[in-house]
């Protein structure tokens, strides 16, 4: 809060993106975690709420006619352009979000003063929620070829690695140190995905101190231990997910790739995805082209083309397919790596599970190897989420690309996936927001160090408390589909409308499937409740036939008269929770009287469940208008 001098300014003027819209006119709050405005010319009260996380820049504008403008610019790819009256107040507005969107220290992060009022046994619940173990056993592991160790339990090995990992069990504690020293930042390969129809593996490292021709004994040995965890298949590839330049580059400051000739058992290959640097580039000029307010369709083509983010998902998902190929129809096991083993590395492994394995298109599958993947392996959340005040070219939307993967594929089997886009934005909002745990830190021992397990929740339970809004109506169950095989043929790609113009209210209305669909399967929940809720009542009824009851003589006589009273047997005096709607068009309890039946016309209105025939209409019409 003492970063907040001007807690409420009123008559600031929320602008729209578009033209030829009245701007919004209302008061803007500054609270210690959100910024929120309230629109005062909405006939309905209408309020919109920023996180300070999720703010990426605040930039001042030149003055208008219209007042002071600051410009907002969201890490969720919202985009706020507030008016003020004053420049006074624009310029202590703008200098409190620099300082409550960019904390320095982890502390000072919203995860911290997050409380939802919780018990402290719930959160450790919510920790423990997402067991790897399981998963690995649920893989089929361990085995006779591959085995958990704590071989890092005190970080020894590895520091950016987790306590315990899968290796081969034929890789000594020997070679295990051996191979660390020759692994950058000692990420040695580690299993990622175990099939265990044909024992295939998916392993992951960082790239090994090769530079001009160094070699490495155990490394060399921990690369054979895990072709011969592989039986049915004499070889392995290894694949560099960098250009081959990049790679050939990094020789120069003692690194490099494989080189084939110490390793006989290997087959190497270059796949070419881009490095952080190229990819925050590429999302700038996105975002540019979805930030033009009157583009021309060739204007948008030409600079979603020039920004080549379409490109590099493709290049993602390529290699994500070459992955599968190699695994499923090879039979081979292979080993992924990039410079340091925590951005493409993570990408591709988790996209290569997604394809081979229908339980990571479930909601706790991808929990579980969103947790796997990247959070438990070490990919650089902080950094690459800017959580903190640091090094903005550390920045790069590498897990926005993984999720739009997802898209994608889903876009392509409709029916395969169990949770819906709703579901990708959603984590997508939490990575930036700092109010879980889960995503702050870059490793597992950092985690620990800040004690996130002990002070900060976990995000999958409340992701599962909104698991209806979440879930696919178009699922099919998780045995519908196998292995994936996507298209990436560039007709395939789409642009992520819903990622990156969710926030553009002013655009012209569209209509979604999804929502539609979500709106009819919540309709016949209702419905099938309100059904179950009658069918309860069936029982306590006294079923008697409305025929038998209608033919009495004292029934007749009854009828013949005003009713003054509900009939003894008849469903009006039994406890109906509303008037049942009879053929002939009339409620039952409808009126003070009945008209005098004939006994064919009291045949059709009491008993008969068929539409009237021909021959009687006009008796039932002349029944009903009396």
């Amino acid at each position: 809060m003492e970063h907040i001098t001007l807690p409420k300014v009123e008559n600031v003027l929320l602008l729209n993106r578009y033209v030829n819209k009245k701007p919004a006119i209302g008061t803007f709050y500054l609270t210690a975690t959100h910024l929120i405005y309230v629109d005062a010319s909405a006939e309905v009260r209408k309020e919109i709420w920023i996180l300070h996380h999720h703010i990426a820049t605040v930039e001042k504008l030149a003055l208008t006619n219209m007042g002071y403008p600051l410009l907002l610019h969201c890490k969720n790819f919202r985009i706020a352009n507030f008016v003020f009256g004053s420049e006074w107040e624009c310029q202590e507005v703008h200098a409190s979000l620099l300082k409550l969107s960019q904390p320095v220290s982890p502390e000072e992060l919203y995860a911290f003063a997050y409380n939802p009022k919780s018990s402290k046994d719930d959160r450790e619940i919510g920790w423990k929620m997402i067991d790897l173990k399981s998963d690995y056993k649920r893989m089929g592991i361990p085995n006779e070829y591959w085995e958990i160790t704590d071989a890092n339990k005190n970080f020894e090995v590895c520091s950016t690695y987790p306590p315990e990992i899968v290796i081969p069990k034929a890789a000594s504690r020997a070679i295990v140190v051996g191979c660390a020293k020759f692994r950058s930042r000692g990420r040695i390969p580690v299993l990622s995905y175990f099939h265990k129809e044909n024992n295939a593996a998916i392993c992951r490292c960082s790239q090994p101190l090769s530079g001009f021709g160094s070699r490495c004994l155990e490394d060399e040995q921990m690369l054979q231990a895990i072709s011969q965890a592989n039986p049915g298949s004499p070889f392995i590839y290894v694949v560099d997910t960098r250009p081959k330049l990049n790679a050939i580059a990094n020789r120069a400051a003692g690194k490099g790739y494989e080189n084939e000739d110490n390793y006989a058992n290997i087959r190497f290959r270059f796949i070419g995805i881009e490095n952080i640097h190229v990819m925050r580039s590429s999302l700038q000029k996105l975002l540019e082209v979805c930030e033009m307010k009157v583009p021309s369709m060739s204007d948008f083509l030409a600079g979603l083309e020039n920004s080549g983010w379409l490109r590099h998902i493709k290049a993602i998902m390529d290699a994500g397919i070459f992955l599968v190929k190699a695994v499923k129809i090879e039979n081979a096991s292979v080993l992924v790596h990039c410079s340091d083993g925590w951005d493409r590395t993570a990408q591709v492994c988790s996209l290569a599970s997604i394809l081979l394995d229908p339980f990571y298109r479930t909601f706790e599958g991808l929990m579980v190897l969103i947790e796997r993947e990247w959070i438990s392996m070490g990919h650089k959340f902080s950094q690459r989420c800017g959580h903190l005040d640091g090094d903005p070219k550390e920045v790069s939307p590498v897990f926005t690309q993984f999720l739009e993967c997802i898209w994608q594929l889903m876009e392509q089997f409709p029916c395969a996936f169990e949770f819906n886009e709703n579901f990708l934005l959603e984590i997508h909002d939490h990575v930036f927001s700092c109010q879980f745990g889960n995503f702050l830190g870059t490793c597992h021992k950092e985690r620990e160090e800040l004690k996130i397990f002990e002070r900060t929740h976990s995000l999958w339970p409340f992701l599962l408390q909104k698991k209806t809004e979440f879930r696919n109506p178009l699922y099919k169950g998780p045995t519908a589909y196998g292995v994936l095989h996507p298209n990436t043929l560039p007709f395939s790609f789409q642009f992520w409308c819903g990622m990156y113009h969710r926030f553009d209210r002013g655009m012209h209305p569209k209509q979604s499937m999804l929502d539609h669909l979500l709106c009819l399967q919540n309709r016949q929940v209702k419905m099938e409740e309100d059904m179950t809720h009658l069918e309860t009542k069936l029982p306590s009824l006294d079923v008697l036939s409305l025929e038998d009851t209608c033919v009495q003589p004292q029934t007749q006589s009854a009828l013949s008269k005003p009713l003054k009273t509900p009939l003894p047997d008849t469903p009006q005096s039994q406890d109906w929770p509303s008037p049942v709607v009879l053929p002939n068009g009339r409620l039952t309890g409808e009126g003070d009287s009945r008209p005098d039946l004939t006994p064919k016309q009291k045949q059709s209105v009491f008993t008969s469940d068929q539409p009237p025939s021909s021959e009687n209409r006009g008796q039932h019409r002349e029944v009903k208008h009396q």
